[in-house]
């Protein structure tokens, strides 16, 4: 009788135990999927902000393979964000950014003059450290895009020297590119490099950009087409502390229509401050931004200074195109 009760209390308490285990079992899995829910749903919630923080991430759409004629080619498109998670590689989108300012590739070595073998020293210490050169107008507009594990540069070069971009005659008689001259290191170093582009702006004066003058209509055209850039260094190089808002609004419009004389379609965006000086009257610096001169519009989309430092990235609460400072 005593055995039979044992029994039946041992059979009561594995019922119970089993309840007990398959109730905890469904505890883990519905805690398991809240937490799985609730991880998704912070991911795009990260997104969703990181794609709302700042008005300058681009949202454009950018192909990443060739479009094959038999494919959408809405399924070959993706955003930069959509191809690699910043989050999974540890970027720091608030990084500053390094904006390289020259004069002369000239010898000898001096303040404003970077020697041919000391220029390609330069970009090959950028390339070992993992940097990438991208446009400046991309810089200003926050439209970062570089391989992963990569990090931004941005090359920029003053008053169209010849020395930045020069024509000369090899032994055959033939005109090439000064493989000593900014733009011909810039490409020699590319051919080697194909992943450094030759990214790089090159803020002209008027007169004859880059000497030359029958070669100017060249070398413009070969800057575009190759993805650099020109950028307004004023007419004269004036220093802007005491200009009246005509004699700015000319000095900048000039350049502009003189670029435009030989690509009609194109606009200087970037403009590089003489001396890195401003006008001290307010009501005159805002024709720093934009202006008009003869029918000629100007609008720019960054402003560069002079300076010794890096500048903030174009995610930074801080950041502002229209001051962006230069290392020298």
């Amino acid at each position: 009788m005593r055995k039979e009760k044992h029994n039946e209390c041992k059979q009561v308490l594995l019922v119970i135990l089993a309840i007990m285990f398959l109730f905890t079992v469904g505890c883990s899995v519905d805690s398991t999927k809240d937490q799985t829910t609730k991880l998704k749903d912070d991911k795009l919630a990260a997104t969703a902000v990181r794609g709302e923080k700042d008005e300058h991430i681009s949202t454009e759409k950018q192909d990443v393979l060739d479009k094959p004629e038999d494919l959408p080619t809405d399924t070959l498109e993706v955003s930069v964000y959509d191809a690699v998670d910043p989050d999974i590689l540890h970027a720091n989108e608030l990084g500053q950014i390094m904006v390289l300012m020259y004069h002369h590739i000239r010898e000898p070595e001096a303040e404003w003059s970077r020697t041919p073998d000391n220029f390609r020293r330069d970009l090959e210490n950028l390339y070992l450290e993992g940097f990438r050169p991208i446009p400046l107008i991309d810089y200003a507009q926050g439209k970062i895009d570089v391989p992963a594990g990569k990090s931004p540069v941005v090359l920029t070069f003053d008053d169209g020297n010849e020395n930045n971009f020069k024509m000369i005659e090899d032994s055959d008689g033939q005109w090439i590119i000064d493989p000593d001259c900014a733009v011909g290191i810039l490409m020699e170093f590319h051919e080697n490099h194909p992943d450094f582009l030759p990214h790089a702006t090159f803020f002209i004066n008027g007169g004859i950009p880059f000497g030359q003058p029958d070669w100017v209509d060249y070398k413009f055209r070969f800057l575009v087409e190759n993805g650099m850039d020109i950028g307004n260094h004023t007419e004269t190089h004036v220093h802007l502390g005491d200009v009246t808002a005509e004699r700015l609004q000319q000095e900048l419009g000039r350049v502009q229509l003189m670029v435009q004389q030989v690509l009609p379609d194109y606009q200087v965006e970037m403009f590089a401050l003489p001396f890195g000086s401003r006008p001290r009257d307010e009501s005159v610096a805002a024709y720093v931004e934009a202006g008009e001169y003869q029918g000629i519009v100007y609008d720019h989309a960054a402003v560069l200074e002079v300076g010794w430092d890096p500048y903030h990235s174009p995610y930074h609460k801080d950041f502002n195109p229209y001051r962006m400072r230069r290392i020298r």
